[in-house]
């Protein structure tokens, strides 16, 4: 369900558990780990209550387990390659812990348009804004202390790069490190307020965030292109119905994995967004998928090369 807010800061707000979001996760494959860890991460920064009943029933006499991960700053990191799915997960985790919690989750992904247009102090008063609209939200479901909480808010910043760059960056604009003083200081606020609010970040460049972001993160997740296993995985749902053997979709693993002539395999999104439509349209309409000719498009298919971070950087 979507919710109105303030206009240009955010791109589709929404209010979790969201059946549309629940089913994307579900299709994520290969992600069984990085969803459970991420998953209760945020769990645990958004309703500790939760963890504080855990201990009791597990720990109770371990008076001090709980500090070093009830004090970390509500910010999670989610790092690597162009089409991993870290976004996708980003944009749909907040439904697994609004169920799991048994609260309303509030998803707000922040527009990319709050760089501004480059004015004097515009990028500063948008990201002040946006953190003051999440910290508004969280509020209102504040407990008291010990208390479990009514509902939670997670602010999404995809491409966290172009907003949380390193103030280090010998070219940087002083109004892109005001931009950067200003997130920090949200984070912080965040932190001291001890609300029910998480902020999440995407990004292709780690290198490139303020280390003073990094060093804040409650926990930072490396997102990889999928392996042979999860390529699998990912051809055998859709095309296990279709006739082909399970020689068949080894054979188009192999393809979609590294080559002697490119050292990378396809991301996710080659495989559901690109190779997967282009099998089907290969056969439409005039009969059915063939899965040798499944093999040679994909052979012909160039997947998205990784994104160097360090060549990022230098530019």
């Amino acid at each position: 369900m979507t919710t109105n807010s303030t206009p240009g800061l955010f791109e589709r707000p929404t209010i979790l558990p969201d059946t549309d979001s629940q089913s994307r996760l579900a299709r994520l494959v290969g992600m069984d780990e990085k969803i459970r860890r991420l998953s209760n991460v945020l769990s645990v920064l958004i309703n500790p209550a939760g963890l504080q009943k855990w201990q009791e029933q597990n720990h109770a006499h371990a008076t001090g387990l709980l500090d070093a991960v009830l004090n970390r700053p509500p910010l999670v990191v989610l790092s690597g390659d162009v089409g991993s799915g870290k976004t996708e997960l980003a944009e749909t985790i907040g439904d697994m812990v609004a169920r799991q919690e048994d609260i309303d989750i509030t998803l707000l992904p922040l527009s990319l348009s709050s760089r501004g247009q480059g004015r004097v102090g515009e990028m500063t008063q948008l990201v002040s804004a946006a953190f003051e609209h999440a910290f508004q939200e969280a509020n209102k479901f504040k407990s008291s202390m010990g208390a479990r909480a009514r509902g939670g808010v997670i602010l999404l910043v995809d491409e966290a790069d172009a907003l949380a760059q390193s103030r280090e960056a010998d070219q940087m604009h002083h109004e892109d490190r005001a931009g950067v003083n200003a997130f920090i200081r949200g984070i912080d606020r965040l932190a001291n307020s001890h609300l029910p609010a998480v902020v999440l970040m995407c990004t292709n460049r780690l290198n490139a965030l303020d280390p003073a972001i990094r060093r804040r993160a409650a926990d930072i997740l490396a997102f990889e292109r999928p392996n042979e296993i999860q390529r699998l995985e990912v051809l055998r749902q859709c095309l296990n119905e279709t006739g082909f053997s399970n020689d068949d979709l080894l054979a188009l693993v192999e393809v979609t994995g590294e080559q002697a002539k490119r050292p990378y395999g396809y991301t996710y999104s080659d495989l559901t967004q690109r190779l997967l439509p282009a099998i089907v349209l290969d056969a439409y309409p005039h009969g059915p998928i063939k899965a040798s000719r499944a093999i040679e498009l994909a052979m012909t298919i160039i997947p998205t090369p990784p994104f160097n971070d360090l060549v990022a950087r230098k530019d």
